[in-house]
């Protein structure tokens, strides 16, 4: 085959390789929930990120709320700063109480989180912005969270993020944002036992890297006295022999 063949070749695959990815791209541009690592378990506690893509291609977005529903009985969600984002975190009683995997009754749950862009910051036209919360006990009986989402652009545009996605799996033109949920880890709420591993994992990691350092600087410690030992030798090397016994 000739060189223009398989310059045909490359080019027709470069371009449907391109057209997947393009076509990829458009149908995951909406408001999502992601994990990164472990899926949260059931009955336990979990990080979520909340990417918002800018779909609009003149106006920003200056705004996201997530609706938590009731049932779930999420009594603790913490967000994480950003910076020219404002966060509220909203409580509201509930009609009856949820008792959690480790049988606590939650009497007040998370219905709501919102951001606010603050003056002069916003997502713009071809950039996205992840929200990350952190909190629990999640439920231990669905399988999955569902986070009905609303987006707002400037000017005062909205677009929900709130259709289920059926069991056939097909994707709605407005899918809510939706984290799937693991196995129970354990009958006492695993979410805190993969917290306190977290944590133990990270001052493991602390510990060794202060020895890491002051290894390294007990090494130029030894290193340093070794130079000055060898700047002696050659110092003494140099000096002038002192004259012989009967030399006039």
């Amino acid at each position: 085959m000739s060189h223009h063949v398989f310059r045909r070749a490359g080019v027709l695959a470069a371009t449907v390789a391109a057209t997947g990815l393009l076509g990829a791209g458009l149908a995951s541009a909406h408001v999502s929930a992601n994990v990164y690592g472990d899926q949260p378990a059931k009955g336990g506690y979990g990080t979520i990120f909340f990417r918002v893509p800018n779909e609009d291609a003149k106006l920003g977005t200056i705004k996201l709320e997530i609706d938590v529903k009731p049932d779930y009985g999420i009594g603790n969600i913490r967000t994480k700063p950003i910076p020219g984002w404002t966060a509220e975190v909203t409580k509201s009683k509930l009609p009856q109480p949820v008792t959690t995997a480790s049988g606590t009754k939650i009497t007040e749950a998370v219905t709501k989180i919102v951001w606010t862009a603050q003056p002069g910051t916003k997502i713009g036209t071809t950039e996205f912005q992840e929200f990350e919360i952190s909190g629990g006990p999640l439920p231990s009986t669905v399988d999955q969270l569902e986070f009905p989402a609303i987006q707002t652009y400037e000017g005062g545009k909205v677009v929900d993020w709130n259709q289920p996605t059926p069991p056939s799996g097909e994707e709605p033109e407005h899918p809510a944002p939706t984290v799937k949920l693991a196995a129970k880890s354990s009958e006492h709420g695993g979410g805190h036992a993969q917290t306190t591993a977290a944590e133990e994992n990270a001052e493991a990691a602390s510990s060794s890297d202060n020895t890491a350092r002051w290894l390294g600087g007990a090494g130029l410690v030894v290193g340093a006295l070794g130079l000055g030992v060898g700047a002696g030798a050659v110092l003494r090397s140099r000096r002038p022999a002192g004259k012989t016994e009967g030399t006039k």
